[in-house]
This record gives structure tokens, C-alpha cells and sequence, in this order.
């Protein structure tokens, strides 16, 4: 989650945005987004959708070239 951390980071710095603003557009606590940002927590698929709606940018711009490691169910 780190590297999606980083993007969001660097997508919200360049719209000149800060977390408390992207707090508020997006409707979710400005310490949430801090620790997504810090790869300290997961999100949700809402999640996501929220944030990008929030940034004015397509849901895959936060995804696009991480790397994803499967873990299969036990």
C-alpha cells in the first residue's frame, strides 16, 4: 500500500491540494488519508472511487503501474 500511498501523495501535491481540503471534498478524515498515504492502512474500492472523484481524476490514474502481490485464501 505504500506505493499507492506515494501516489496519492504526489497526485494531491500537484492539484495544490492538502489534506485537510482533500478531507473535505472527499468526505473521509484527513488522519485516514494521512495513514493511506503512509501505506499504514488498506482501502476500500469505495474508498478509492471517493478520493478520485475528489481529485477530478479517473479511479485507474491511482492504480496504474503499482505492483500487486496475490495472496490465495487458505
Amino acid at each position: 500500500m505504500k506505493e499507492f500511498g506515494e501516489k496519492l501523495k504526489k497526485i494531491r501535491k500537484d492539484k495544490g491540494l492538502s489534506l485537510r481540503r482533500l478531507s473535505y471534498l472527499c468526505s473521509i478524515d484527513y488522519s485516514d488519508i494521512g495513514k493511506m498515504e503512509r501505506g499504514k492502512t488498506n482501502i476500500t474500492l469505495l474508498t478509492l472511487f471517493e478520493l478520485a472523484g475528489a481529485l477530478e481524476i479517473d479511479p485507474s490514474e491511482l492504480i496504474k503501474d503499482l505492483s500487486f502481490t496475490m495472496v490465495a485464501p487458505k
